[in-house]
């Protein structure tokens, strides 16, 4: 299954909601990807072995621990924190009937409960906090961005961590803001680079109209009004407004006229996203999402007996 919303978004519109956005990513996270990411992480932290854990703890026991939020959030990632423990523990038993993620949490709610064996909760507990707390973090601020901008739709970047961009566009999705193209080869952009090197926008687009099947959506990324008037004489399908001051965007979104879908990016913060909301453009494309987003405040405590 494609892993790229941004497309099936513009041909399905308002009707695709935010449930529709991070079902469709789950479906499509990788089994693989994830065991290899708990492999990793476990092998990072406990290497031969949890030196005090294991001394302490000589002979099987089961524990119980509370999983619980520090702080008001966006859930994701439940399914890799309980990969982690069911990789040290086959038997690991978990007990959630309130939450999944995309569901916000309360601080102070419990989150999920989690038992096994003492050893493996102990020596797991770091790595599955690790990975709830950094994608919760991730769906939280991308909530946080999407409510903002409303009613322009957030979009994310290919601006992520080099091997967890699957888990972190995942994350995106849950906090409701939409995932743009998952890598290269996804879908085409023609960004400035590619301008100046092709000679300029027609010969780009000329070259992949050429090269590539009708039906392919085409963006162009633009930094002035001349380079619009020219995407439009190409009849490309989104625009991406580039650094551009928030007169410009307006100047350019009235000349576009709805001709094609227009995309505002580069130096985009929190706070100007209320101006922004007002201009009439389609997106706001986002790289903190993923690049900047700060992880939440998760805690886990072992139950007494």
């Amino acid at each position: 299954m494609s892993r790229y919303i941004y497309s099936v978004y513009l041909s399905k519109g308002n009707s695709f909601k935010k449930d529709d956005l991070w079902k469709f990513m789950k479906n499509s996270l990788d089994d693989k990807a994830i065991d290899l990411l708990v492999i990793n992480a476990l092998a990072e932290d406990i290497q031969g072995g949890d030196i005090t854990t294991r001394n302490i703890f000589l002979e099987n026991k089961n524990a119980t621990a509370e999983v619980f939020a520090r702080e008001t959030m966006i859930l994701c990632g439940l399914d890799v924190f309980q990969a982690v423990f069911k990789k040290l523990d086959t038997n690991a038993t978990f007990y959630s009937e309130k939450f999944n993620d995309g569901d916000e949490i309360v601080a102070g709610e419990i989150i999920v409960k989690v038992e096994c064996d003492v050893i493996a909760l102990l020596e797991g507990e770091r790595s599955a906090l690790n990975v709830l707390q950094w994608l919760s973090g991730i769906a939280t601020l991308s909530h946080k961005y999407a409510k903002k901008a409303a009613p322009v739709k957030i979009l994310d970047t290919r601006k992520t961590t080099p091997g967890l961009r699957m888990f972190e566009k995942y994350a995106v999705a849950c906090g409701g803001a939409i995932n743009h193209r998952f890598g290269l080869y996804d879908e085409v952009l023609i960004k400035d680079n590619h301008i100046e090197a092709a000679g300029g926008i027609s010969n780009a687009v000329s070259a992949i109209r050429k090269n590539l099947s009708e039906d392919k959506t085409i963006e162009v990324e633009v930094q002035s009004v001349e380079e619009v008037k020219e995407a439009l004489e190409n009849h490309v399908d989104i625009i991406m407004l580039d650094n551009m001051a928030l007169d410009m965007m307006r100047r350019c979104i009235a000349l576009i006229n709805g001709k094609a879908k227009t995309e505002i990016s580069g130096g985009v913060t929190f706070e100007r996203l209320e101006e922004i909301s007002t201009t009439g453009a389609d997106f706001v494309s986002i790289g903190a999402l993923t690049h900047s987003a700060p992880a939440v405040d998760i805690s886990m405590c072992i139950t007494p007996e």
